[in-house]
């Protein structure tokens, strides 16, 4: 446990990671996130040009946070990646993990969270549409695919995979 009894865990570098409740403050920095992602580069950018995550979607959604703690120089803290889980359709609605902090854990970390809070909630499964390239990692974290969300056009122009994560 860390400071006040907020966990903190450790990526897979050591680095002290702690996971907390997004606020409306963030907004701006989760919008950034989303819009560098080169994830989302090439054919995929249309799904996010312009995507903005407002202060009131923070508010309404159960929105958490992977931060590096603020440095000793009074540097603030860092937001290394993010997830929002929407308990009603119990469903995984976006998760992004920044560039430059990709393959560090910070997935999987916020994985484990989100499974604890899925569990606290009462879910016994988490329906996750990925993004293609991350199907990989979804099924590493034990999501089993259970069909194909078709594309939308105009929004989504490819079919994504649609999963279960499980929650025991």
């Amino acid at each position: 446990m860390g400071h006040l009894g907020v966990p903190v865990m450790r990526s897979g570098h050591g680095d002290a990671v702690r996971i907390r409740r997004a606020t409306a403050r963030d907004a701006r920095r989760l919008t950034r996130i989303v819009l560098s992602s080169r994830a989302y580069e090439g054919p995929y950018a249309p799904m996010i040009a312009g995507y903005r995550i407002g202060p009131d979607y923070i508010e309404a959604h159960e929105v958490f946070v992977a931060v590096e703690a603020a440095g000793s120089f009074g540097t603030p803290e860092r937001v290394l990646g993010f997830y929002a889980l929407l308990l009603t359709e119990a469903e995984l609605d976006l998760m992004f993990v920044t560039d430059d902090a990709q393959g560090r854990g910070i997935g999987r970390l916020l994985v484990a969270h989100l499974t604890d809070r899925a569990r606290e909630a009462g879910l016994t499964g988490v329906r996750v549409v990925a993004h293609p390239p991350s199907e990989g990692f979804y099924l590493s974290v034990g999501a089993g695919r259970t069909g194909t969300e078709y594309a939308r056009p105009p929004a989504v122009m490819w079919d994504r995979p649609e999963m279960i994560l499980p929650i025991s």
